[in-house]
């Protein structure tokens, strides 16, 4: 193998320079090329490319985001946008490629396998729902990066009495919500993966401010409810004050953890080797703190759902 492609694709999240840093510094050493597609499979049709040496990745590690940058790109999904992007490879003369994303980039990455690319995925989503892995890229700066923000909301939350729902990223997956509730101690956790009555809630926030617990933390994933409509519904039912704040894409930035830039450093190098070890069409992904090998089409059929264990624990704490 003499030259290797890296792409970033789908939103962004912290971990994803290191990991990039990570593969480049990793195929240099085994005096392989490496191209660094930019603005995901958008740039991999339009041919968007530089070179990546040592000093195009140093000082790149402490950086959230990516460096490659990435967009969205409905034409790679037809037939012909695949096709271009073959075209693209084959004319850089790339051996294999490496894809950094969430699972429509992995779904990506099998279509093109299936084309006769070698390429290796590596999950990178702070939503944390692709099978097969323990935890995906970002995810623990993402958390870091939410509980940084309820511990400063229950600051003002405890000085005016009110009662604060916060909403965090997680359209179909609660992984975010559920954890930083168990971890910030919020009251409640309201996810898609979990029933609620919220005529209940309102009576147990009622009984709570009776007691004298004049604030409590909401935490909400986007995809159960709009936030105001909660807390509209808390202040008409108990007429508590309730303010909203959306956290938003706050959650995807800032400098990654020690964690997330451990675990990319990690997943960057496992790619390279099973590229030059010929084992392709697989997702490297973290179990039991080993760094394990998945097939794509196994990762793209299977199903995660990783908060299972967070919601027993939460119904155990009362959240």
């Amino acid at each position: 193998m003499k030259k290797i492609g890296i792409l970033t694709s789908g939103g962004d999240c912290s971990g994803m320079n290191a990991c990039i840093r990570s593969a480049v510094r990793t195929a240099l050493r085994l005096n392989i090329e490496v191209v660094g597609v930019k603005k995901g499979y958008l740039g991999l049709i339009k041919g968007d490319h530089i070179k990546l040496d040592s000093k195009a990745v140093s000082g790149i590690m402490h950086r959230g985001g990516t460096f490659l940058q990435s967009a969205r790109s409905p034409e790679f999904r037809t037939p012909e946008g695949q096709e271009m992007a073959l075209a693209t490879l084959n004319e850089l003369q790339v051996d294999g490629l490496i894809i950094l994303g969430g699972d429509g980039s992995l779904s990506g990455a099998l279509a093109l396998h299936k084309l006769g690319v070698p390429v290796i995925g590596i999950p990178a989503s702070i939503d944390n729902d692709i099978p097969f892995t323990d935890m995906s890229l970002g995810v623990d700066t993402a958390l870091n990066n939410i509980i940084y923000a309820v511990d400063c909301i229950k600051d003002t939350a405890s000085s005016h009495a009110r009662a604060f729902v916060i909403e965090v990223m997680g359209r179909n997956s609660g992984y975010l919500a559920s954890v930083a509730a168990i971890a910030s101690g919020a009251e409640y956790a309201l996810v898609p993966e979990r029933s609620f009555d919220l005529s209940e809630i309102c009576q147990q926030l009622r009984h709570r401010f009776e007691e004298g617990r004049d604030n409590a933390i909401i935490i909400l994933a986007e995809g159960v409810a709009k936030g105001q409509d909660i807390a509209d519904s808390i202040k008409d039912a108990i007429g508590f004050e309730t303010r909203v704040t959306v956290l938003g894409h706050y959650q995807r930035g800032g400098a990654p953890t020690v964690f997330d830039r451990l675990l990319a450093s990690r997943l960057g190098k496992k790619a390279v080797e099973m590229l030059v070890a010929g084992n392709h069409g697989m997702m490297v992904g973290l179990a039991c703190n080993a760094i394990v090998a998945t097939s794509l089409d196994d990762v793209i059929k299977g199903e995660k759902r990783p908060q299972d264990e967070m919601l027993r624990l939460a119904e155990v704490l009362g959240i």
